[in-house]
């Protein structure tokens, strides 16, 4: 099984979704993936849902600030990199050209983390693990399995990526890297298309299922639409479909923008994946 108790420093290690409607998010995640929920009080009348699966935390929920709302943002995952030192990792990511959106700060006692964008927006945070490493559980269905970066400089973002967490790259196709950290299989690199026009970089997780055409064909999924473009998997991994939940303030619909806040991955969980 995947159970984690640890991370090497430049894994990736923990997702959640800051989404305008947190049942609903809760409701649709659970149908689809088949979640449950420990609501974890954060402040005044705000809950931080932790996924479980098995008994271990594999995700969670949470209401998008209202900062970000009044800014116009559509719900969005957050990929998290395990680091030893926040602080450091942090000043080294503004060093390279990155901006930061939160300077390091401590969360209780579960860890510290940050908030970063990378050189051409994509966003990600940066996790120093306290009595909380990340997801207990991955690689399996329902958890996480997997994070790709889309962009329009694949050779910038593998410069910076490569010198802020000493990642490699291997190349499958020319608009598809993978990303290795310590030789271990960690995520990927993807060239944004021509049909991508107004959409920013961005970091999109995956979560693994056993049967993915189950899972697209699931009531969850087809209420909320689906991409109708597959795409590619890196070698030895199984089919991948990006999909989407309508955001919440909008009726359900078939997708026809692609918004990269409100998507999700899914793919096929495979015998010892990466």
């Amino acid at each position: 099984m995947g159970e984690r108790d640890r991370y090497e420093p430049g894994t990736f290690c923990w997702v959640d979704l800051a989404t305008t409607d947190q049942d609903a998010a809760k409701a649709f995640y659970a149908r689809l993936l088949g979640w449950e929920y420990d609501d974890r009080p954060v402040g005044e009348g705000v809950v931080y849902s932790m996924v479980r699966l098995r008994g271990r935390d594999a995700a969670a929920i949470a209401p998008q600030p209202e900062r970000m709302r009044e800014a116009g943002a559509p719900p969005s995952w957050m990929s998290y990199v395990s680091v030893q030192d926040a602080g450091a990792a942090a000043e080294r990511a503004r060093e390279l050209g990155a901006t930061l959106f939160a300077e390091p700060f401590d969360v209780f006692d579960v860890g510290r983390m940050a908030v970063v964008s990378d050189p051409e927006g994509a966003v990600f945070a940066l996790w120093q693990p306290g009595t909380q490493v990340g997801a207990g559980v991955v690689n399996e269905p329902g958890a996480l399995s997997w994070n790709d970066l889309a962009t329009r400089d694949p050779e910038g973002a593998q410069r910076f990526y490569g010198e802020l967490f000493g990642w490699t790259f291997d190349a499958v196709v020319p608009v598809y890297a993978t990303i290795r950290n310590g030789g271990q299989m960690n995520g990927g690199v993807r060239v944004m298309g021509p049909g991508e026009e107004g959409i920013p970089p961005h970091w999109l997780p995956y979560f693994a299922v056993e049967d993915l055409g189950a899972a697209v064909a699931a009531p969850a999924t087809r209420a909320a639409g689906r991409s109708r473009r597959r795409w590619r998997s890196p070698p030895g991994a199984s089919r991948r479909w990006p999909i989407r939940r309508a955001r919440p303030s909008r009726s359900l619909r078939a997708i026809s923008t692609r918004e990269p806040g409100s998507w999700t991955g899914i793919w096929v969980v495979i015998p010892n994946g990466h």
